[in-house]
């Protein structure tokens, strides 16, 4: 029920306000939240409209009541609300407010911290409940930005080829470790693969397994380049109004087609999300 990610996100709010000077960690975060950490800062992001930028926002609001209606030096402020550097806070609450904290101290004129609920618009493409069989892919690993791994698969795919596995192999299946609004670009995780059933799996490739159970599936038609508002959709409408959670494992793309098979507009990709 909708209600449920409405006392999760409460949950987090909380403690994110309780806590400036604490572990905000968005493995942290996942705890409170009660949510696998492959799934949560997708959902907060897609709710809240913010990703873990919320951290430092609300931090900073603690650090701007302080700086008007307390008379703490800065360097103490600046730690109460996790930044041991004074220069460092500094330059975060002037990118936030637009003035450096002494200065902000000095005109003495609060402002509250607002909300940026993203509020949903309709949901554009169907998501269905599906039991899936397990997975197994041989796969090889990719660092970076996703639209770029396409590099992955065709390393993969030249392996395959070169072992004469290909004939053996099933559909190509991206997997997708990290949330890209909340990690940087060059950290990004990810595994480019492809099914198969059995047979030895060697260097360099890797053996990755989705568990089987049931899995969220919205069939995306379209470009890649699409793919971020349809994980968007997904997690923002879909997920909060159907009274499911994710598990504990990581979002996955299965591609149906590829660009050498069709042009962009009829690409076909299921994105993943397993449920608990």
């Amino acid at each position: 029920m909708t209600n449920t990610y409405e006392a999760r996100l409460i949950r987090v709010l909380d403690y994110i306000h309780d806590n400036p000077a604490g572990d905000l960690s968005l493995d942290a975060l996942a705890d409170v939240a009660a949510l696998s950490r492959f799934h949560f800062h997708r959902v907060f992001h897609a709710l809240m409209g913010e990703t873990a930028a919320a951290v430092r926002r609300m931090r900073m609001y603690r650090a701007s009541v302080a700086l008007v209606q307390t008379t703490a030096p800065l360097a103490k402020i600046a730690r109460t609300v996790g930044y041991p550097n004074l220069a460092s806070f500094t330059r975060s609450f002037a990118e936030l407010y637009g003035t450096p904290p002494a200065a902000f101290r000095a005109k003495g004129e609060l402002r509250p911290l607002p909300p940026l609920f993203k509020t949903g618009e309709p949901l554009m493409y169907a998501v269905e409940i599906r039991e899936d069989s397990a997975r197994r892919l041989a796969a090889t690993p990719h660092k970076g930005a996703y639209i770029e791994i396409a590099r992955a698969f065709e390393k993969t795919g030249a392996v395959l080829s070169a072992r004469r596995l290909m004939g053996a192999c099933g559909g190509m299946v991206g997997v997708y470790y990290d949330d890209p609004s909340a990690v940087a670009t060059a950290e990004l995780r990810s595994h480019a693969g492809f099914e198969m059933a059995s047979g030895p799996i060697d260097l360099p490739l890797e053996l990755v397994t989705l568990p089987a159970g049931r899995h969220a599936v919205l069939r995306f038609q379209g470009p890649y380049s699409g793919l971020p508002a349809a994980y968007e959709q997904l997690y923002r409408n879909w997920l909060p109004g159907s009274g499911e959670t994710p598990a504990d494992s990581p979002v996955f793309e299965i591609y149906l087609n590829t660009p050498m098979d069709v042009a962009p507009e009829e690409l076909l990709t299921e994105i993943c999300v397993p449920l608990a």
